[in-house]
């Protein structure tokens, strides 16, 4: 597999959670890129388009000429800003639905302006909380309505949905990736896709394997992935392979036989751990695992799935594994 890394950029310095606000210090901008360019396996960063990055776009290029990483996507913002806290593309005030939208075109022309073709949105805040507190068609509606007018907004730019069952709402209108594909069934537009979270799609019990499989069947709608692990009750974002170790490989392995041709990106919160380090600890899992599925039998996990038979399939992880 050829394979291209990525980390959200802010993966590698220090993270905060709802108890602690910071365990530990602060890194620039320039920290932060010098940072990932010490993992030798990653060629790109991802960035969520805070006001700090809003108001640096001359220092991302800087950093981006000087260390020679690619911007491999732009995230909007519309989950962290209190205005949001009723919905950002399905609000159903249209002050602030039209504040979404302006915030993602400027991601958009942020993107294009530093030679990045994904914008991923991940509407954290679009669903609900409580019976009869919304407007489940009405609100749906707005929200694939904007979507399709980014998506008009540049084509040269793939505005990818990023779906999540719960948090920070305890439902999300795009929570799965049978949802997302139905949203993007009515977005209806050739430059609208799926950014798959490797974790989210454990945490709504699915197999991330058979997510991909659905992405290629249904219209071949898969952008963008961001790969963590968590235990299936939370989006934990931990360090890659370190619960889901199998399921990892069948995923591996449905990216392969697909062609899936993008960038699989870190999406980690490494809160006690180095984020450098945790992030490059993902790597050279993931490097591990691509070399155990390229080393594998392809025409033999075929007969395998093709027989239907879990004896079998056990009998092919445990080779996999011990790569023969």
């Amino acid at each position: 597999m050829n394979i291209k890394y990525s980390v959200f950029i802010s993966n590698v310095a220090s993270c905060n959670d709802r108890y602690c606000s910071a365990y530990g210090r602060k890194f620039s901008i320039e920290e932060m890129f010098a940072r990932v360019k010490s993992i030798p396996s990653i060629s790109g960063v991802d960035i969520v388009l805070t006001e700090e990055f809003k108001k640096n776009l001359a220092v991302v290029k800087k950093c981006l000429k000087e260390t020679g990483l690619t911007l491999a996507s732009v995230a909007v913002d519309t989950f962290a800003n209190p205005i949001y806290q009723k919905g950002s593309f399905a609000a159903i005030d249209e002050n602030v639905r039209q504040k979404a939208i302006e915030d993602a075109k400027f991601a958009i022309d942020f993107a294009s302006e530093l030679g990045c073709k994904i914008v991923t949105l991940w509407p954290g805040q679009d669903g609900y909380d409580y019976m009869f507190a919304a407007d489940y068609i009405k609100e749906r509606k707005l929200f694939s309505d904007a979507v399709k007018e980014l998506c008009e907004y540049n084509k040269n730019i793939d505005i990818t949905l990023e779906y999540k069952l719960k948090e920070p709402r305890t439902h999300s209108y795009i929570s799965t990736v049978g949802t997302t594909l139905m949203m993007l069934n009515d977005i209806n537009c050739d430059n609208a896709g799926i950014a798959l979270d490797y974790g989210h799609a454990v945490l709504g019990y699915e197999n991330p394997a058979e997510s991909v499989a659905m992405c290629k069947m249904y219209g071949d709608r898969l952008r963008h992935i961001h790969i963590n692990d968590n235990y299936g009750v939370w989006d934990d974002d931990m360090i890659v392979a370190n619960v889901h170790t199998i399921a990892y490989l069948e995923f591996l392995y449905w990216l392969k036989k697909t062609d899936y041709k993008g960038y699989i990106t870190f999406d980690q919160f490494p809160y006690r751990e180095d984020g450098r380090d945790a992030v490059s600890e993902s790597a050279e899992w993931m490097s591990y695992l691509i070399e155990l599925i390229d080393n594998a039998d392809s025409k033999e996990i075929e007969k395998v799935i093709a027989s239907g038979s879990p004896i079998e399939a056990s009998k092919l992880i445990r080779k996999i594994l011990k790569g023969n």
